[in-house]
């Protein structure tokens, strides 16, 4: 009996390590595949990949970021884009197709505030594919005549442009899109394990060969046209998302003492001015991440206010879309229509939220600033100047919708 038991002491360590061993091998069942480091050029920018396999993928990684290129790219000529900026006949191609809807729908959501026609604007202040210039006024104001992601649509497979001078650029959504493909590329494959990076928009997914969550810096953003300041914000533990960044303090020039940044505001036609100078956002994919992050660029406190003033003013140029939201024969007795109409309400509460956040972040309002009383606040004068207008009630005298809004928001 006792010899049994000094067999089992014995026995007993070596048990647990084996059982430790299994449960270790369980878990992490890719532990003896070597991590892949690839680099290179593409879309004028370099991109950094490390992934879990046993073997290079360079190869299809750059031909997967060459579809891109060739779909998306207006620096290639003979890309899609390019050709449809010529107004050539051809047909896009799924890559294409699935940007431009994307784009378009965040576009919508964010009222204008992303837009891919704002190529011309762009180029003409010297931050694009083309030279700038000298611009007046007149000359913006010439330009925004066919700027617009209303100005185009993809119709039966095609894209057709209510201006022939519409140009698009996707630039602030193909370098998410090229980290997105290679993602893709990976998923097919089985990889399990990767962090793709173009031009400093990133996809992240599993473990990092460290076997823990990614760490990405996110770059404190110093006024820095030479692009030599690398110094960290911040580090993010993150996995399985997107994360893309756009700043105003590498991509800028100054012109009789006052800076000029690459992100242009489309309702303006001029180049955003305020004191954010990054904005980074993380997203379920890197495209919707790159192109919320340029959005976010523009909005801000005086995007509210422009916001409240235009949809006030939809009932002198638009009274039938007045009636139709505020009509009681239609909103009560149509059960769709009235689910339809609290969900736009929804949508525009969200993106008043949005700007007075990104205001909150600016510093443009003091701290302890209520964003979400004061959109539901702005919704409702919305909503109170379009009911009075429906219902003809034209009593208690005219209320200045410019006053209201510097009261709701403050100064």
């Amino acid at each position: 009996m006792n010899d049994k038991r000094k067999k089992l002491r014995w026995q007993l360590p070596f048990l647990i390590l084996l059982v430790i061993g299994t449960i270790y091998a369980i878990r992490s069942p890719h532990s003896n595949i070597p991590f892949q480091r690839e680099e290179g050029a593409i879309f004028g920018t370099f991109y950094h990949v490390t992934y879990q396999c046993d073997s290079s993928l360079q190869k299809e990684i750059e031909a997967e970021l060459r579809k891109v290129d060739v779909s998306l790219s207006p620096f290639n000529k003979e890309s899609v884009i390019s050709r449809i900026n010529r107004n050539e006949e051809v047909t896009p191609d799924s890559m294409f197709v699935h940007v431009f809807q994307l784009a378009k729908t965040i576009s919508e959501h964010t009222y204008g505030a992303f837009d891919i026609t704002v190529a011309p604007l762009v180029n003409a202040w010297g931050f694009g594919f083309k030279n700038g210039q000298d611009l007046t006024p007149a000359q913006i104001d010439s330009i925004l005549s066919f700027v617009g992601f209303e100005k185009v649509a993809l119709e039966n497979g095609k894209i057709v442009k209510q201006d022939p001078r519409v140009i698009l650029d996707c630039s602030a959504i193909a370098k998410g899109y090229g980290s997105d493909a290679v993602a893709r590329l990976f998923d097919r494959k089985g990889i399990r394990n990767y962090m793709i990076e173009i031009g400093g928009e990133i996809v992240v997914k599993g473990l990092s060969p460290k076997e823990q969550k990614w760490k990405v810096g996110i770059n404190k953003p110093i006024d820095d046209s030479l692009n030599v300041n690398n110094e960290i914000q911040t580090i993010l533990n993150v996995t399985d998302l997107g994360i893309a960044t756009s700043g105003n303090y590498r991509n800028f020039y100054y012109k009789d003492g006052k800076k000029y940044a690459h992100t242009i505001d489309p309702h303006t036609g001029y180049p955003v001015q305020h004191s954010i100078l990054s904005s980074t956002v993380l997203a379920k994919d890197c495209a919707t991440a790159d192109a919320y992050a340029t959005a976010f660029m523009v909005l801000g406190l005086e995007q509210a206010k422009k916001l409240f003033l235009a949809l006030v003013d939809i009932k002198a140029k638009e009274p039938g879309l007045v009636f139709l939201f505020c009509g009681d024969s239609l909103t009560s007795e149509d059960p769709r229509l009235q689910g339809e109409l609290n969900r736009f309400y929804g949508q525009l509460q969200a993106v008043f939220k949005q700007s007075l956040r990104l205001a909150v972040a600016q510093e443009e309002v003091p701290e302890g600033y209520d964003v979400l009383t004061r959109a539901n606040m702005l919704v409702a004068l919305i909503l109170g100047h379009w009911l009075r207008f429906a219902k003809r009630d034209a009593s208690g005298g005219a209320v200045d919708p410019e006053k209201q809004v510097y009261l709701v928001l403050g100064k």
